[in-house]
């Protein structure tokens, strides 16, 4: 890789660009030089009717090269386009984008400050405010959650009321300010057998088709293998540390007893990024409005 970083690379692009626009100076002066006779063709015909006559190029094309290889030049000694080579103006495209960002901000920032100073029920409320959080929404968070907020396999559905650690507006925030790690850990070591009979239990808890032989014995297993300490006793879950109801009939990988049997033997692990540095305080108040505003009344 340091090959391609070396200063060889560097001369190599410069000497290319620069020999590159001066062969088409030296095009244009030799064109200059040539002879012509106007009115006298090549004698290549095409077409039958159409043909090449020997007249010089037109003076404005001319003057039009001349300016473009100017323009190429001075470009060049004021602009990156030489290797690294920064230009006399400094610029760069990071630093415009940088300087666009700021000034967007700036415009913004009364009206972000606003919504950061009232509650984010109020802010809920607010058409214009929604209006906000819901690109917000379709930038950052559609890619995982989808465009309706519904989710995906191993992305919870936003526009319900279960919510795996709460869906207060003070926890809505942490979790996006701070992120989440889901942590399943893996029971391979119970044995298929003793996997088999949790999965038929677990199965039972929300009425789905299962032996209720082993689901009796998946029941004992439930307590003593210590799936009570993430899911409780009565196996509603745990919002402190995001283990879910395993008494509903939402799931976040599937119900299907190979599924189950999947996530009880190879565990699962699933994270939600934190946003607090990238987006700032102001966003991520918008955003939990947002996403608190869409399992309102369900």
């Amino acid at each position: 890789m340091s090959d391609f970083v070396s200063d060889f690379w560097n001369l190599y692009v410069i000497v290319i660009v620069l020999v590159s626009i001066l062969a088409c100076a030296v095009l244009l002066v030799v064109q200059g030089k040539a002879t012509f006779t106007p009115g006298k063709t090549m004698g290549h015909v095409w077409d039958e009717t159409l043909e090449e006559y020997n007249n010089p190029m037109p003076k404005w094309w001319s003057w039009l090269f001349v300016i473009t290889v100017v323009f190429a030049l001075v470009y060049l000694a004021l602009y990156p386009g030489l290797g690294n080579f920064k230009g006399m103006l400094g610029w760069t495209s990071a630093g415009q984008h940088k300087a666009e960002v700021e000034k967007m901000d700036a415009a913004v920032k009364p009206l972000f400050d606003k919504y950061l100073a009232m509650d984010v029920q109020a802010v809920a409320a607010d058409k214009q405010a929604m209006e906000m959080g819901k690109r917000l929404y379709l930038t950052y968070c559609m890619q995982c959650h989808g465009a309706d907020a519904r989710g995906a396999k191993g992305f919870p559905n936003l526009t319900d009321s279960d919510w795996l650690y709460g869906g207060a507006p003070e926890q809505i925030k942490e979790t996006i300010t701070n992120g989440r790690m889901g942590v399943m850990p893996p029971h391979a070591q119970l044995g298929a057998d003793t996997v088999k009979d949790l999965a038929n239990h677990v199965r039972s808890l929300s009425g789905l088709p299962h032996d209720s032989v082993r689901a009796a014995r998946g029941a004992t297993a439930f307590t003593e293998a210590g799936c009570v300490g993430c899911h409780g006793m009565d196996a509603k879950g745990n919002q402190a540390v995001g283990a879910p109801n395993l008494t509903d009939k939402i799931w976040l990988y599937g119900s299907s007893e190979a599924t189950i049997t999947e996530t009880i033997n190879n565990g699962r692990q699933n994270k939600m990024p934190a946003w607090k540095d990238f987006l700032g305080e102001a966003k991520v108040h918008l955003l939990t409005a947002y996403v608190f505003s869409l399992s309102q009344g369900k």
